[in-house]
């Protein structure tokens, strides 16, 4: 297949280019290519996005979101590789159901559906899951999303095991005995609404163990969703003392504060919580740095009956794949605080890197994995025009900028506006 006359990001530099891909991988780029094709019409050509944490539901909540589903959201937004978490009924905790993931997400056949394992059976906290039978059959990290492992004991035997099969634990920082039912930021917003708060402490603190035992045992770790100034700080000084310590945060954490949770619209509530406005910019300041290496969506859909309800009852979580580009391109490009090409590296390069997956770089050779995107163009984020089953969002009538067009995937066309 020939694409023509695309913007296309090169080196971190954006040129004028044709793209052609044979048997899944880029054959050329180069101005001018002979041959038929699709015109691009001047858009800009990045690499296919990457996100490391997102909640696929299948298998156990499919009224959620299933496999089918979330690719389809996955390719809308411009993502031609995701990584699904374990916290499904059954976990995945076994190679039985990393092979059903893999199975499905070929049968759908839109993007690349990449397993996280769970690091105890069940995500129960107890014994550890079988992670070289899970890597066998093709996860590609390990976590116990959504919680924390409790014994510091216990995660450093995961850690252990999981570099013994080449592969890092993605941990979700959370010390649950300080969240004691908190479902918002503790602060002046939490006083305000009556909610109950939970204290940045509560993931700082298991930031910092985590980055410790890292530290300890001279292996790598990754921080899931960072949303404190605090974490932040831990991190950048860490990777100052050459810890290996990588870690992600969300749209939602650049681009939103808990003065949102004032109109107590429960499609606010997160996890960890959306903080202040000194955390916001700690957030953007860390990816600038490179202190916070991607962004990811933490993508968390969930059936309509799961958020209307009262604040405190409503499931943590927002649906995310569909916005997270322009939030990201209207947050962090549009308003200079970094260049397309940083933003890239964030949401593709860096995520690859992360978890040594194929892809993230517009070359000869490369995965024909990229999108082609209209940067100019404004649209008004529309829950009722999702794809994904979640429609749970806190940014709806926002206006944003930055729209996908083409999603190729191993050189073929899987989505068109």
């Amino acid at each position: 297949m020939l694409y023509r006359n695309g913007t296309v990001l090169i080196g971190g530099k954006l040129k004028k280019a044709d793209i052609r891909t044979e048997n899944g991988k880029i054959a050329e780029i180069a101005p001018d290519l002979n041959g038929k094709g699709i015109d691009l019409n001047g858009l800009t050509v990045l690499p296919g996005l990457i996100d490391l944490h997102v909640h696929l539901r299948e298998p156990g909540f499919e009224r959620k979101e299933d496999i089918e589903s979330g690719s389809r959201a996955a390719v809308k937004g411009g993502f031609t590789q995701i990584c699904c978490m374990p916290n499904t009924k059954p976990a995945i905790d076994g190679k039985v159901v990393v092979s059903y993931i893999k199975n499905r997400a070929r049968e759908v056949n839109l993007c690349k559906v990449h397993p996280i394992g769970a690091i105890t059976e069940g995500q129960e906290g107890k014994n550890l899951a079988a992670i070289g039978a899970m890597k066998k059959a093709g996860i590609v990290a390990v976590s116990e999303d959504g919680k924390s492992v409790l014994s510091t004991k216990l995660m450093a035997n995961a850690m252990q095991y999981a570099a013994d099969f080449g592969l890092k634990c993605l941990c979700h920082c959370e010390d649950g005995s300080l969240v004691d039912g908190g479902v918002v930021n503790e602060g002046y917003n939490s006083t305000l609404t009556g909610l109950k708060g939970s204290l940045r402490a509560a993931e700082d603190i298991v930031v910092a163990r985590e980055i410790l035992l890292a530290e300890s045992l001279d292996l790598p770790v990754h921080i899931c969703h960072v949303s404190t100034y605090s974490a932040v700080q831990l991190i950048r000084e860490a990777k100052a003392r050459g810890v290996k310590v990588t870690a992600e945060t969300c749209p939602h954490y650049f681009t939103l504060t808990d003065d949102a949770i004032l109109s107590y619209d429960t499609n606010t509530k997160v996890n960890p919580p959306l903080r202040e406005e000194r955390d916001r910019l700690a957030i953007v300041a860390g990816l600038k740095d490179g202190t916070l290496d991607c962004i990811v969506t933490d993508h968390a859909p969930h059936h309509e009956d799961d958020k209307r309800v009262e604040y405190d009852l409503a499931a943590f979580g927002i649906s995310g794949l569909e916005t997270s580009f322009a939030l990201s391109y209207t947050a962090l490009v549009k308003s200079g605080e970094m260049s397309l090409a940083e933003l890239a590296d964030k949401m593709s390069g860096n995520p690859a890197r992360t978890l040594g997956l194929e892809g993230g770089r517009l070359e000869v050779g490369a995965p024909a994995d990229f999108i082609a995107v209209d940067p100019d163009e404004e649209w008004t984020v529309d829950p009722g025009k999702f794809v994904s089953k979640g429609k749970n969002t806190p940014f709806a009538g926002r206006k944003v900028f930055g729209k996908v067009k083409y999603t190729v995937v191993d050189g073929e066309v899987k989505y068109k506006e």
